[in-house]
């Protein structure tokens, strides 16, 4: 049993690397077609409210969130590294260290996907405002990006499910490793009381 259950440990902390990888990517994309699209149309940094588009000022209001986003992922991916300088990747045993690498990857990665749903939400709400027919006059005019597409708000469900499944399965983990070891303690026990 100990060596299917280290099969899947070890492909849960290279999942936990992936998948917080994948969380930094999307970080750097969510905003590419806000800039494509919004970005010129805001003649005058020093006033972005002078804008050849009302509602663009969404690209400016997301600034500093995706700041704090990006650190977030960065913070996920070391997190997801701490798994291996525990070794919960390839320990038989688990010791504290293991389980607390797990649990803060666990809480790191529960709290990032609250933290991404409630702000990508609000922008998705005010990226919906923006008035449509004036940014395709300007894409027209200019040459830049027209969208209406919410694709990079909408994939925060695809990225964070997955974050979220892996934070599930390495709990679970955890508690199984705890369960063999505590069965592997009692077996050892009636071994000695039998050698007895």
């Amino acid at each position: 049993m100990y060596k299917k259950q280290m099969t899947i440990q070890k492909f849960l902390c290279l999942a936990a690397v992936i998948v917080s990888a994948i969380f930094f990517l999307y970080t750097l994309g969510i905003m590419t077609d806000l800039y494509d699209s919004l970005y010129d149309t805001m003649r005058n940094p020093n006033d972005v409210f002078a804008t050849d588009v009302p509602g663009s000022i969404v690209y400016y209001n997301m600034q500093e969130f995706n700041r704090w986003f990006l650190m977030c992922s960065i913070g996920q991916i070391l997190l997801a590294v701490l798994l291996y300088l525990t070794n919960t990747h390839c320990r038989r045993r688990y010791y504290i260290g293991n389980y607390a690498a797990t649990a803060l990857f666990t809480i790191g990665g529960i709290a990032n996907a609250i933290f991404a749903h409630t702000y990508i939400e609000i922008f998705k709400g005010q990226f919906l405002q923006v008035d449509f027919a004036a940014l395709k006059e300007h894409a027209d005019m200019w040459g830049t990006l027209y969208t209406e597409s919410t694709f990079w708000f909408d994939l925060h469900y695809g990225v964070f499910a997955l974050l979220l499944i892996v934070c599930a399965l390495l709990v679970y983990n955890a508690v199984w490793k705890m369960q063999l070891m505590n069965d592997e303690a009692k077996l050892l026990e009636e071994g000695r009381r039998t050698a007895r």
